[in-house]
Parts: C-alpha cells; sequence; structure tokens
C-alpha cells in the first residue's frame, strides 16, 4: 500500500514538472506564429521574463516595439524582415528578443512608457543591455533588414563577442539587393573548378559560374561593385592565370560543373543561400575547414547521421522553401 501511495506521488510530481515545463515554453513561443507583424522568430513577451533570461545567458535583448494587429508596413516588417531564416538564427541564438505591442494595455503600456515609445506606431528597434541602456542607436523609420543586419553586428562587435560568419554573409546579400549594384565579369582559365574556388573568395564576389564561351572553360563573376571593382578582380584574376574575357555572345552554363567542390560534399543537402554556396565550395576545394559559414540550425543538420537519407529530395530546392520544409513551417 505505501509502495503504491509512493507511486502515486512520484506520477503527480512528474506531471506537475512536465505542466511548469509546458507553460514555460508557451510563454516563450506565445507569439511565434501569432502573427505576420512578427515575422517567424521566437519573442519574449514579458519584458522582465526576457531581463532575467539575458541576465543568464549573458546576452544583450533585442526589443521590437510593434504593432499587432498592424497596418502593412508592419506586416512588411514581419515578411521581409523578421522572416529571412538567417535573421532568426542571428536573434534567437545570439540576443533574447522580445516584442512589445505598441498598441495593447497593461504590460505592454508599461514598457513603452518605460522607453517613451509612442503607441500605434511603425515598427521600431532597440538592442539594449540588461540595464536597459540603448547599445546602438533606436531604429525608426527604416525598415530594412541591413539596418538591423548592421545594428546587430554593430552590438556584438560593442561587447566584444565574435561575430558569425552567416551575419556578414547575410549583410552583403542584404546590401546587393539593389539591381545596379551588381556587375558581371568573365575569366577565362584552364579549369573552371579551380575558378570558381578562387574567384569565390574575393569579399565582394555574389556569384560564380562555371560556362564555356566557345571550347574555353570560364567562370562568370557578379559581384557588388561597391565593395570591389571590375579593375581589383582582375588584377586579382591576372594573378591567379585567368584571363578577362569580353566576349560574352556564345557564353553557355556548364551545370553539371558549378559549385563543384560543395556538390560532391554532404553541404550539398543544407538549404543554403548564394553566398554561402559560393564560400563553402571555396573553402572546401582549397581544403579548409567550411563549418563557419553555416549558422547553429545548419550546423545541426550538417552534423545529423540522417542527413542524406533526410534532405536529399530538398537538393537544389530555393534556400528558404528548403528551410522552411527542414523547420516544419
Amino acid at each position: 500500500m505505501i509502495v503504491n501511495i509512493k507511486k502515486i506521488i512520484l506520477i503527480g510530481i512528474l506531471l506537475m514538472i512536465v505542466s511548469i515545463q509546458n507553460l514555460f515554453t508557451q510563454q516563450y513561443e506565445i507569439s511565434f506564429n501569432e502573427s505576420e507583424e512578427l515575422g517567424n522568430v521566437h519573442w519574449y513577451r514579458n519584458y522582465d521574463e526576457a531581463i532575467v533570461h539575458a541576465k543568464k545567458e549573458k546576452k544583450d535583448i533585442v526589443i521590437l516595439f510593434q504593432e499587432v494587429p498592424g497596418c502593412s508596413t508592419c506586416r512588411n516588417y514581419g515578411h521581409n524582415v523578421l522572416s529571412h531564416p538567417l535573421m532568426i538564427e542571428i536573434l534567437e541564438n545570439n540576443f533574447i528578443p522580445l516584442a512589445i505591442f505598441n498598441n495593447k494595455g497593461s504590460e505592454d503600456k508599461a514598457i513603452l512608457k518605460k522607453f517613451n515609445e509612442p503607441t500605434w506606431n511603425n515598427p521600431v528597434v532597440r538592442i539594449i543591455d540588461i540595464n536597459g541602456n540603448n547599445l546602438v542607436p533606436r531604429i525608426n523609420n527604416d525598415y530594412s533588414a541591413l539596418t538591423l543586419s548592421q545594428r546587430l553586428k554593430k552590438a556584438l562587435a560593442l561587447r566584444k563577442q565574435p561575430i558569425p560568419e552567416f551575419l556578414n554573409l547575410l549583410e552583403l546579400e542584404l546590401a546587393s539587393k539593389q539591381p545596379n549594384k551588381i556587375s558581371e565579369s568573365y575569366y577565362r582559365m584552364s579549369c573552371f573548378w579551380t575558378g570558381e574556388k578562387q574567384l569565390g573568395k574575393l569579399n565582394g564576389v555574389l556569384g560564380t559560374e562555371a560556362g564555356f564561351i566557345g571550347h574555353n572553360e570560364v567562370v562568370k563573376v557578379k559581384y557588388n561593385s561597391d565593395i570591389v571593382s571590375n579593375a581589383a578582380i582582375d588584377n586579382y584574376a591576372k594573378e591567379q592565370n585567368f584571363r578577362a574575357i569580353d566576349f560574352k555572345k556564345n557564353y553557355t552554363i556548364a551545370k553539371k560543373d558549378i559549385h563543384y567542390f560543395l556538390k560532391h560534399s554532404k553541404y550539398k543537402y543544407l538549404p543554403l543561400t548564394s553566398l554561402q554556396q559560393i564560400k563553402i565550395n571555396s573553402a572546401l576545394g582549397s581544403n579548409q575547414s567550411a563549418e563557419k559559414y553555416l549558422s547553429p540550425k545548419q550546423l545541426e543538420w550538417l552534423n545529423s547521421k540522417e542527413i542524406e537519407k533526410q534532405h536529399t529530395l530538398l537538393y537544389g530546392m530555393e534556400f528558404k522553401a528548403a528551410w522552411d520544409i527542414l523547420t516544419n513551417k
């Protein structure tokens, strides 16, 4: 009889622990997918709770002051800024993300008053320390993902924390969204595998593509002209014994040979941005580790023993679509 009572008590304690764990999980994820204005970030919704976690994890806090439900500007911020997988990775892994609704009362209104933020306003972002002090300038009237990525980098740098390479690549990707910033050049070499490997190392290069002009192996290079000039790429190519070519009329893609080293590794099963593909291909071709270019979630997938079985069908799929499938969004 005593044994049975002990078992009942033990089961009751276990059920209580599970209930408490579920409660904390709900508090943490309460705003996840709650509305499109919040994107796909797992936001905390309580300021004091965010401070507790920030102290425990030794992280700073990113506060999103957002109208929920909100206007098209608010919705677009959720779609265009807060739904990029790599932006979500940096927010959730390197910071404590906190969402404060600027059109609600109670606790949200108290935090608005604390930071002197207006109600019923478009998105505002602050990056603060555990004492509520701003680390970088408040983001207001700027709804670009580029500005947010730059402020996140600056906050990490102020704390002398390492800046993840995938965040550097994300910033370059976002800075190169405007078509007028993208230029193209063509280079001839004896082996376009080597060409892609070497040219992909350059900062500012956005894309490399193996192909042919006549019977010559060439690499088409896309680059951000604000970061690297055509002359700089030409000089670097010359050092590698590559020759710049102006003739583009008969250019054809060598589809099977693009990113050769990446395609012959397990990295090919991962959802990767085009910049990640380039940098990883160059690293693998140079017998260097490429893991530094991955986010925590990508690294987790890479080290999965079932990676080939689970991800084979995703090979070649667009980055965001493949990511959403793997995360069941």
